[in-house]
């Protein structure tokens, strides 16, 4: 029997997304709440390779989605760089910082590794909050630009925002196949397995965990670029522990260890909120 192709499951619900804005019948709101849904998906991916893939639980994902955005909007509003090239460098000032902070964290493992990254992404936050020089504190950076488009293409709408964030979306996912079914995604899945029998096989931890942690910290970098392009307002409260925590609720409840596990909890999570506000305080 032929086997079917790799991409066809994820063709239903793809020509589902691209429907959507039409059966939604100009609803705004349903278009803005899919859209930060998306993005988060993608920040989702990310927290998912080094966690799902490699068994490193990181708790400053949120933080390093926060250093991604505010690098476009310092590069925009105070320096006057275009948003496509400072979106560019969101996910990679990210990765730099992912870096340094990777080498010493990946020393440790299991609960001491999560504490470490809690610590980190708390000191992530203060740095946010009080380098008013940089950051604008507490004030937060207002007037981030449009992502610009070409000709007729423009984002200035939520339908035009909301296939912005879906096709940056899809973009990563498809890169995420890749890697999760590549030699590297397996080495990944070796060290999450078993750390002495990865390496026994010849893979080096240290570097294969560092890759891991890089790649993560690189979607939510990205992710972050397109939080400031859509919100086009930024607050310490970005880089909050909390948002961490969200990405990886969605992340269990979708599956963890899977590619569409992190996009089904994203998409699913914020209609469970919104369902439930007649329970008022109880419903987070």
């Amino acid at each position: 029997m032929k086997r079917l192709p790799r991409f066809l499951p994820w063709l239903v619900p793809l020509t589902a997304a691209v429907a959507l804005p039409w059966l939604a019948r100009g609803n705004d709101y349903v278009l803005s709440v899919l859209t930060l849904a998306y993005i988060y998906a993608v920040a989702g991916l990310g927290l998912n390779l080094v966690t799902g893939y490699t068994g490193q639980l990181n708790l400053a994902h949120a933080g390093f989605m926060a250093i991604g955005a505010y690098t476009v909007g310092i590069l925009t509003v105070d320096h006057g760089v275009g948003f496509w090239w400072a979106f560019a460098l969101s996910g990679f000032v990210a990765a730099i910082f992912g870096v340094p902070i990777g080498w010493l964290s990946l020393r440790l493992r299991g609960h001491y590794f999560a504490i470490f990254t809690l610590c980190v992404g708390v000191i992530i936050n203060l740095v946010i909050e009080k380098w008013d020089a940089l950051t604008h504190g507490v004030v937060g950076i207002l007037g981030i630009p449009v992502p610009p488009g070409a000709g007729d293409l423009q984002f200035d709408s939520p339908r035009e925002q909301y296939f912005l964030a879906l096709f940056f979306l899809v973009c990563c996912t498809w890169v995420m196949l890749r890697i999760v079914r590549s030699l590297v995604g397996r080495s990944f899945m070796a060290v999450r397995n078993s750390e002495p029998l990865a390496e026994a096989l010849g893979i080096p931890l240290m570097r294969t965990k560092l890759l891991a942690f890089v790649l993560s910290v690189f979607y939510a970098g990205l992710a972050g670029g397109l939080y400031a392009g859509t919100i086009r307002f930024l607050s310490p409260d970005l880089a909050n522990i909390a948002h961490t925590f969200d990405i990886v609720t969605a992340m269990l409840i979708g599956g963890i260890g899977t590619v569409a596990g992190p996009i089904v909890g994203a998409l699913v999570l914020p209609w469970i909120t919104q369902y439930l506000q007649f329970m008022e305080n109880y419903r987070m």
